[in-house]
């Protein structure tokens, strides 16, 4: 939709911001992090921070100096080797890629415990760094579920958006059958009272229209009314709430979301729905709360377990599922995912390709004048055009509002022409070199006041 206007008007209004601008780049670098060695690779807008010896975990990233992450302090500078671990599994926290189902079924279910997949070293490697950072993190073929994984993953000099190509290889002799799980654990501790928890924590995803779970969303774990649990216009909302509880959702739109409400920042990760998929259990995205849970003892009386947060410390889950997938030796199969933190100052409505709304976009007229209105945060620094289009979608006009960093939110109350003919506006995000970054939100113009 972008016309050739549009792009020359943009081009010119950044060149002389493009002379004088230094170029941003990217680096990688080794680092101590809370006792560990580790690598860091950032950027003006972003910190990375992986420990390769913690089974290749991404573990903590920083945006505009905000850490999402969930990091143990049990466990902060140490290794335990599988061996050590007993069969046990060590929580290190952070994000790292797990196979799915889990469980103890058979051998087609992941117990999940220490093993090759989530404790042994990975090998780190560097593969650019400049004006773009890519990174790659190989693992150790686990004898237990005959897979080798591998992680590479990048970030751009200008941009604070991560992209993950989680690929998992077959390193059996024979035929397995597996999905590939990103796991993220978020820091749910309150950061004025780190004794409490985030009270004004949420997660989102949408809710499938036509899904196989009756509430549109399966509890596989805990309290089935759970008060943390709600729907409405089309969202499934978590607030988080200090009990035990996972819960499966069969969303297909392709995201979630969680937001943090008290600092005002959030991430949105992303995927790919494939509509063919066998998913494990039909869930693309599952949401684990720590907490306390339900007990019974051998008299089938029920209780709560007492627990404290240093036994059971603060955070969630959020996962995200490909289809399960049957891999012949040596074979792969691979997952893209991509996150973008952003600053998000209110509830969540909407997310698209640039961004996300949290008042949709909208039109107010009166007898003299038409007011542009909406609230968004964008996943990337550019220019915020109002385009103009007629019923068949040819563009009749645009409007430049104003330029935008994920840093921050906007909220439009502009006052715009509406060109004649106009029947829909669109709100898209284009680069400041004039590259068009996607849609943030549209609206049908309506009628017109006289």
């Amino acid at each position: 939709m972008k016309s050739f206007a549009l792009l020359l008007t943009l081009m010119f209004s950044n060149a002389v911001f493009y002379a004088r601008a230094s170029p941003a780049t990217c680096s990688v670098h080794a680092v101590s992090y809370q006792g560990w060695d580790a690598q860091e690779v950032d950027n003006p807008w972003l910190k990375l921070t992986f420990v390769p010896q913690l089974g290749g975990r991404l573990m903590q990233v920083e945006f505009n100096g905000h850490p999402y992450l969930f990091v143990n302090p049990r466990y902060r500078g140490q290794y335990i080797p599988p061996e050590q671990a007993k069969g046990g599994w060590i929580n290190y926290g952070g994000d790292k890629i797990w196979p799915m189902p889990e469980g103890d079924t058979d051998d087609h279910h992941w117990v999940l415990a220490s093993t090759a997949i989530d404790d042994l070293p990975y090998e780190f490697k560097l593969i650019s760094q400049g004006e773009r950072c890519s990174i790659q993190l190989t693992g150790q073929p686990d004898t237990i579920t005959g897979l080798q994984y591998i992680r590479t993953i990048s970030i751009s000099a200008d941009s604070p958006q991560i992209d993950f190509h989680a690929v998992m290889r077959n390193a059996a002799t024979h035929p397995i059958e597996w999905s590939v799980q990103s796991v993220s654990q978020y820091d749910l501790s309150d950061s004025a009272k780190p004794a409490d928890y985030n009270h004004q924590f949420w997660a989102y995803t949408p809710v499938n229209p036509n899904s196989t779970y009756p509430d549109g969303y399966h509890v596989r774990s805990g309290l089935a009314d759970d008060p943390s649990f709600s729907v409405a216009d089309g969202l499934f909302r978590l607030r988080w709430l200090y009990f035990d509880n996972e819960v499966w959702l069969d969303s297909r739109a392709g995201w979630l979301a969680v937001v943090d409400q008290q600092s005002k920042y959030g991430m949105i990760e992303r995927f790919h729905y494939d509509a063919s998929g066998n998913y494990p259990g039909k869930a693309t995205v599952i949401f684990y709360k720590s907490g306390p849970s339900v007990r019974f003892d051998k008299e089938g009386q029920a209780s709560i377990r007492a627990t404290t947060p240093e036994r059971t410390p603060y955070y969630m889950e959020a996962e995200i599922n490909s289809p399960i997938v049957k891999l012949a030796p040596n074979q792969t199969y691979a997952m893209d995912t991509t996150w973008n933190p952003l600053h998000i100052d209110a509830a969540l409505q909407t997310v698209t390709d640039a961004g996300v709304a949290t008042q949709r976009l909208a039109l107010a007229h009166k007898a003299d004048s038409t007011t542009l209105t909406g609230t968004f945060a964008a996943f990337y620094p550019g220019n915020v055009i109002a385009v103009f289009t007629d019923r068949r979608g040819k563009e009749v006009g645009h409007h430049t509002l104003r330029q935008v960093k994920p840093d921050e939110s906007i909220t439009l109350n502009e006052p715009i022409t509406v060109p004649a003919k106009a029947e829909h506006v669109a709100l898209r995000l284009f680069s400041a070199k004039g590259a068009d970054l996607g849609l943030l939100d549209q609206a049908d113009i309506g009628a017109q006041a006289p």
